[in-house]
C-alpha cells in the first residue's frame, strides 16, 4: 500500500527525515513511533502530499504521490494532530459539508452519514453544535469525516492525544473495524500502551533515521515489549 524510496526532507540544509525506506503491507495497522522531533509528522504530512521531497520517491497503492496528487488524494483519509472543525454545524452538518466535497449525494450520501454518526456514537449528538462536543466527540466527529469516502489508506497524526483511556480503547477498536473492511492504517503515536494494542506492524524512527520496521510479533520476541523496543533504540541513536 506505502512504498517509500529513500525519502529525505530538510529545512535548509537540516534533515528532519533521513533517506527513509519503508513499505506498509495493504491491510496492515502500522504504528509509526519516535520521539518529538524524531520525523513522524513530516513523514505523514508528505505521504499525502502536503509537503515535498527534498529527494526521494512515494507511492501509495502503486500511485506515485507527487505525480498524480489528487489521484492518491482519492484514496487516502488523513486526520492531523490538531484537527480542524466547523465548530458552529452541527455534527450532521460538518458531514454533509465533507460528503458534497466528495460528491456523496442523495441517498448514498445520506445513509453513509448515518452509518457513520452510528459507528462512531454519535447518533444522539448528531444535531448539536460541534462547539458542545467533548474533545474525545470532535475526535471522533473527524475521524468520521476522514473515512466519509472510504479511503483505501488512513494516515493518522497522533489520533488517541488528549483521549480518556475508554476513548482511546473504542477508537482502536473503530480502528481494527476499519481494516477488517480493508482500509490501511498508518499512525504515529506516543501511547506506547494502546499501540501494542492495536498494530500489527511497529516502525520506529529516531533523528530522521528509520531504526526499526518489522511485525509487532517480531519486535516483542526481540523486546519483550514495545517500551523497550522504543527506549533501546532511540537511546541507541541518540547516543551516535
Amino acid at each position: 500500500m506505502i512504498k517509500i524510496e529513500n525519502f529525505t526532507k530538510k529545512y535548509a540544509q537540516t534533515p528532519a527525515v533521513d533517506n527513509l525506506c519503508l513499505e506498509v503491507k495493504k491491510g496492515s495497522v502500522f504504528g509509526f513511533l519516535g520521539p518529538n522531533g524524531a520525523g513522524k509528522t513530516t513523514t505523514l504530512r508528505t505521504l499525502i502530499g502536503l509537503l515535498h521531497p527534498t529527494s526521494g520517491t512515494i507511492y501509495i497503492n502503486g500511485i506515485n504521490v507527487f505525480e498524480n496528487p489528487a489521484k492518491v488524494k482519492s484514496i487516502v483519509g488523513y486526520l492531523p494532530d490538531e484537527i480542524f472543525l466547523y465548530e458552529y454545524l452541527t455534527g450532521r452538518q460538518f458531514l454533509n459539508f465533507v460528503a458534497d466535497i466528495h460528491k456523496l449525494t442523495g441517498k448514498t450520501g445520506q445513509d453513509r452519514i448515518e452509518h457513520l454518526l452510528n459507528t462512531f456514537g454519535l447518533i444522539d449528538a448528531a444535531d448539536e453544535l460541534i462547539a458542545n462536543y467533548s474533545f474525545g466527540m470532535k475526535k471522533k466527529i473527524a475521524l468520521a469525516g476522514t473515512v466519509i469516502h472510504n479511503p483505501l489508506l488512513l494516515i493518522l497524526d497522533e489520533p488517541f492525544n488528549g483521549l480518556d483511556p475508554q476513548a482511546s480503547k473504542d477508537f482502536g477498536n473503530l480502528l481494527k473495524e476499519m481494516v477488517n473492511k480493508d482500509t490501511t492504517v498508518i499512525f504515529s503515536s506516543h501511547v506506547l500502551e494502546v499501540v501494542q494494542k492495536t498494530v500489527t506492524h511497529i516502525g520506529i524512527i529516531n533523528k530522521g533515521k528509520l531504526m526499526i520496521s518489522a511485525t509487532l510479533k517480531e519486535a516483542l520476541q526481540k523486546y519483550d515489549s514495545l517500551e523497550n523496543a522504543f527506549f533501546t533504540l532511540t537511546s541507541k541513536a541518540s547516543n551516535q
